[in-house]
C-alpha cells in the first residue's frame, strides 16, 4: 500500500472514533444495552497505510448467544475470515492509500462509511463507491484506493466463510499479496493461512 498520510492508530486522524453497542437481556429478560464501547483490537495496518478495529466475530453459524458465548469470543484477535464463522473489521484507508490486488476466499459485504473509494477488479472497469454504497464481493481479486490525496476514507466490512470457489473447474486460491504480511500474525485462528 501506499499513503501520503499515515494512520497512527484507529480512527484514523479527522475520523471520529464509532461507537459499537453490544445488546443482550438482563436476568429479567429485558433488553439491555450489555457494553458500550469502540470495538476491540484498534491498531494501525501496514506500517499506517491503514488502521483498523474488529466490531464482531463469530467462530460458529449459527452464532451462539445464550448465556453470552459470543462476547467472550469477540475478544479474540481474528484473522482475515474464520472458518465457519464471520468477521466485522472497520478499516480506515489513511489519504492516497491504494491496496494490492488480493482475494479473500470470503462473502466480503463492504460498505463505505466516509470518503470515496475506488473498487477496481484488475481488468479496465473501476467503481467509485461513496458513503452508503455497498460492494459484495464473491471472491474476486480485487484492490481499494481512497481516491483523496487530504481526507481518510473508511469501510465496514462482513466476512463471512464460504464453500470452496470452483471457476473453470478449478478451486481459487487465498491470495492477499503485501496484505498477506499484516494478517499472518493471527495464526491462532487459521483462516486465511490453511491451505483450500
Amino acid at each position: 500500500m501506499s499513503t501520503s498520510g499515515p494512520c497512527t492508530g484507529f480512527p484514523a486522524p479527522g475520523l471520529r472514533n464509532p461507537n459499537r453497542y453490544l445488546t443482550g437481556h438482563d436476568s429479567k429478560g429485558n433488553s439491555i444495552f450489555v457494553q458500550t464501547d469502540h470495538g476491540y483490537h484498534g491498531a494501525p495496518m501496514l506500517g499506517g497505510a491503514a488502521a483498523q478495529t474488529i466490531m464482531y466475530s463469530s467462530d460458529r453459524n449459527p452464532i451462539e448467544l445464550t448465556e453470552d458465548v459470543d462476547l467472550e469470543y469477540i475478544k479474540k484477535q481474528p484473522s482475515l475470515h474464520i472458518p465457519n464463522g464471520c468477521v466485522v473489521r472497520m478499516i480506515d484507508f489513511a489519504p492516497g492509500t491504494e491496496s494490492s490486488l488480493h482475494r479473500a476466499l470470503t462473502l466480503g459485504i463492504g460498505t463505505v462509511c466516509e470518503g470515496e473509494i475506488e473498487l477496481w477488479l484488475g481488468g479496465e472497469d473501476k467503481k467509485i463507491l461513496r458513503p452508503g454504497d455497498v460492494s459484495i464481493n464473491r471472491g474476486a481479486m480485487h484492490r481499494w484506493r481512497n481516491t483523496s490525496s487530504e481526507k481518510p476514507a473508511r469501510m465496514l466490512f462482513v466476512m463471512l466463510d464460504v464453500k470452496p470457489i470452483i471457476v473453470n473447474g478449478k478451486a481459487l486460491e487465498f491470495e492477499m499479496g503485501t496484505l498477506m504480511d499484516e494478517y499472518a500474525k493471527y495464526k491462532d485462528n487459521e483462516g486465511p493461512n490453511k491451505k483450500a
